[in-house]
């Protein structure tokens, strides 16, 4: 990933922790920051009801069983989850939306069927803030769990919320736990230098983060992807295993091995759709237009070609996959400039 486009990630993921949570808009909070918004905001396409979870308690989280004594925890925008071992409680991120509400999930399971509360182990599935910012909730007593490349980029970040893994691997790695096995692996960068499966096979579970968001579109420009092609390619290594729950990290709702299936088509979509505007968008009027303003001339040719590629599966996803005409757009930039540059398409030689 080039340098430049590794700040631009790391801006919109400060802005997005900045972000105040729906939950503070809707009752109001900051009724007073109003006037900030636009007089007129966009009307978009409604959610279909299958891209939605069930409705989170009073306190802001829904915990239910995936299978067995196995748990997930979402505010209807993140996930984690969690095992429960008669050696203590496996904790599968801990990202900072749902902050002190895991261990309220966790007391509530503990309670109900009898077990230990007590975390014990936490599973990082990659570095970033927005899954892990929790983390040193459950201090210093937990052992932490992570690829060699999570120790690095967190020990670079420095971020206290953060602690850095105690126990690390490079390829694969089986936590044994008060009789449970748990299967994590790093198969390459995809949407993140350390991003890991963490496959539960007693469970028939695969949590993979920020890869598939099960029953919406990527997040905006595919996922923040730092890896375009990696990530493309990664449900089809994620469909090797064996699972049939699927735990994506956002979003309301757990996924299926169908979930994967649609998701690996909408990208495939997108790619013959941006080949095809490679193809028929011509940049001759934008030169034209722009003279010797190269960046406007390919700021509007490029624009084109994404309106071009985007406008079919944005119409045949719309009712699919929720948001599909909030973020195909961006998504589709970013594939289309990953074609561009990491395959070559398009690309002419002067003669």
């Amino acid at each position: 990933m080039s340098s430049t486009n590794r700040r631009s990630f790391l801006a919109r993921s400060a802005v997005l922790a900045a972000v105040p949570t729906v939950a503070a808009l809707a009752d109001g909070t900051l009724a007073g920051q109003a006037s900030a918004a636009p007089a007129t905001l966009p009307d978009y396409a409604p959610i279909p009801p299958s891209a939605l979870g069930p409705a989170v308690n009073s306190q802001g989280y829904y915990v239910g069983r995936v299978a067995k004594n196995l748990y997930w925890v979402t505010d209807g925008t993140y996930q984690a989850a969690f095992l429960t071992t008669r050696e203590g409680v496996v904790l599968f991120d801990a990202p900072p939306s749902i902050g002190h509400n895991l261990q309220r999930a966790i007391d509530e399971i503990a309670a109900d069927n009898g077990v230990s509360n007590r975390v014990s182990h936490i599973v990082y599935s990659h570095h970033h803030a927005d899954h892990l910012g929790a983390s040193s909730l459950f201090g210093r007593h937990v052992t932490r769990i992570g690829h060699a490349e999570n120790k690095r980029l967190l020990a670079r970040d420095n971020d206290p919320t953060r602690p850095l893994p105690d126990v690390t691997f490079e390829n694969r790695y089986t936590l044994r736990v008060g009789g449970e096995r748990i299967n994590l692996a790093w198969h390459g960068t995809n949407h993140s230098p350390d991003n890991i499966y963490i496959h539960l096979p007693d469970h028939d579970t695969l949590m993979l983060v920020d890869v598939n968001l099960p029953g919406w579109v990527p997040f905006d420009s595919f996922n923040l992807n730092e890896d375009v092609p990696a990530s493309m390619a990664a449900p089809a290594k994620a469909m090797t295993y064996p699972w049939k729950h699927y735990i994506g990290g956002h979003m309301g709702r757990l996924g299926t091995r169908q979930d994967m299936v649609v998701h690996q088509q909408y990208v495939a979509d997108i790619v013959d759709n941006v080949r095809k505007a490679l193809v028929a968008v011509d940049p001759t009027p934008y030169f034209a237009k722009y003279g010797n303003n190269a960046w406007a001339a390919v700021k509007e040719y490029q624009a084109a070609q994404v309106a071009y590629a985007a406008a079919p599966v944005i119409k045949k996803y719309t009712g699919v996959l929720a948001a599909a005409d909030v973020y195909t757009a961006s998504t589709t930039f970013i594939i289309l400039e990953s074609l561009r540059l990491n395959l070559g398409l398009g690309s002419q030689v002067h003669a």
